[in-house]
C-alpha cells in the first residue's frame, strides 16, 4: 500500500512538473490610448479590472504556477475580448460611456469580478465605497440637455415616417428569429435608464415568463420565456417630466436550451429603428450577446431583476 501511495505521489509530482511547460500565451500586447479618468477612479478601475481588461496585466507569482495559468490565461482572453482599457481610443465618446456604463452595472449586480478570480486576488474585490466613486463618476459625465431639439426632431421624424404596421413579411435577425409585434401587449416587468446613452428602456416578458416570476422559477428560467426590451430616447423637459422619444431598437432573449445551447440556452435577436433593421453582419453577433451576458452566468445570464410587486 505504501508503495502503492509513493508511486501515485511520484506521478503527481511529475504530472504537475510537466504541466509547467504547456502555458497558453497571454500576450503582452501595446497600450494604443489608455483611459484617462479622476485618479481616485483610475486608481480602482487599474486594481480592480486591468489585470483582465488591458494590455497591462501584471501576473503575481502564484499565478504563474499550473494550472492557476490556465484558469487566469482564459479570464484575461475574455476580458479583453470583452473590454480592453488599453486600447480605449478606438472607442467612440458614446461607446466608452456605454462600456463604463456596462462595467459598473456588472459590478452592481455581483457579476464582476468573476468570483474565481476575485476568490484568488482579494485586491480586484470593489468595495461600496468604491462602487459610489465609480457611479459618481458616471454621472458626472452625463450631462442632460432639458428639450434636446435633436431629439425631438428625430421623434417628430419617425412619427411623420410612420413604419408600415401591415407589412406583409416579418423580419428576421440573422440566426433565424422573427421579430415579434406581439410584445407590446406583455407584461412590463421591469425597466431600466441608460443615463450613459440617453436612453430609456422598458423590459416585457411573454405568458411564460410572467408565470415563472410569480411561481419564482426564475433561475434557471424554463424554456419558452422570452423577454422583449425596447428602448427609445429619453426626452426631459425644464420641468424634469420625463418622456419618451424616437424608438431606437427592441431586443429579444428567448429561452430554449435544446435550439439555442451554443449560446448557453438563450436566443438573442435586436432590431433597429421603426423600420426593425436586423442587427448584425453575420449570424456570429450572438457571439457578442453572449459574451456580454456571460458575467450574470450565475443568474442564468439574465440582467433582468423583476420588479418586486
Amino acid at each position: 500500500m505504501k508503495k502503492f501511495m509513493l508511486i501515485a505521489a511520484s506521478a503527481m509530482i511529475i504530472l504537475l512538473i510537466s504541466l509547467q511547460f504547456f502555458r497558453p500565451e497571454i500576450g503582452h500586447l501595446s497600450v494604443t490610448g489608455d483611459l484617462q479618468a479622476p485618479a481616485n477612479v483610475k486608481a480602482i478601475l487599474v486594481r480592480a479590472c486591468y489585470d483582465c481588461h488591458s494590455n497591462q496585466t501584471n501576473l503575481r507569482w502564484y499565478d504563474q504556477i499550473q494550472p492557476v495559468y490556465w484558469q487566469v490565461a482564459s479570464h484575461v482572453r475574455q476580458g479583453r475580448k470583452g473590454l480592453n482599457f488599453s486600447n480605449w481610443d478606438k472607442l467612440s465618446p458614446m461607446d466608452r460611456k456605454g462600456k463604463l456604463w456596462e462595467a459598473v452595472n456588472q459590478i452592481e449586480q455581483g457579476a464582476m469580478p468573476i468570483k474565481s478570480y476575485a476568490f484568488v486576488h482579494s485586491d480586484a474585490r470593489v468595495s461600496k465605497q468604491d462602487l459610489a466613486v465609480l457611479k459618481n463618476y458616471l454621472i458626472g459625465t452625463v450631462h442632460e440637455t432639458p428639450n434636446d431639439t435633436a431629439k425631438l426632431r428625430a421623434r417628430e421624424k419617425q412619427v411623420q415616417a410612420k413604419a408600415d404596421q401591415n407589412q406583409q413579411k416579418l423580419p428576421e435577425s440573422l440566426n433565424g428569429i422573427t421579430y415579434i409585434p406581439d410584445y407590446k401587449n406583455w407584461q412590463v416587468i421591469s425597466t431600466s435608464d441608460r443615463f450613459d446613452n440617453g436612453t430609456m428602456r422598458v423590459i416585457y416578458g411573454n405568458d411564460v415568463a410572467v408565470k415563472a416570476i410569480k411561481e419564482h422559477h426564475i433561475n434557471p428560467w424554463p424554456n419558452g420565456a422570452i423577454f422583449a426590451k425596447a428602448a427609445w430616447d429619453k426626452l426631459e423637459d425644464e420641468q424634469g417630466n420625463v418622456t419618451t422619444g424616437a424608438f431606437k431598437q427592441v431586443e429579444f432573449m428567448i429561452k430554449d436550451d435544446i435550439k439555442f445551447r451554443q449560446t448557453n440556452g438563450w436566443g438573442f435577436a435586436r432590431f433597429k429603428t421603426p423600420k426593425l433593421k436586423p442587427y448584425g453582419k453575420d449570424v456570429m453577433f450572438t457571439a457578442e450577446c453572449i459574451s456580454c451576458h456571460k458575467p450574470m452566468k450565475d443568474n442564468d445570464f439574465v440582467f433582468t431583476f423583476p420588479i418586486k410587486n
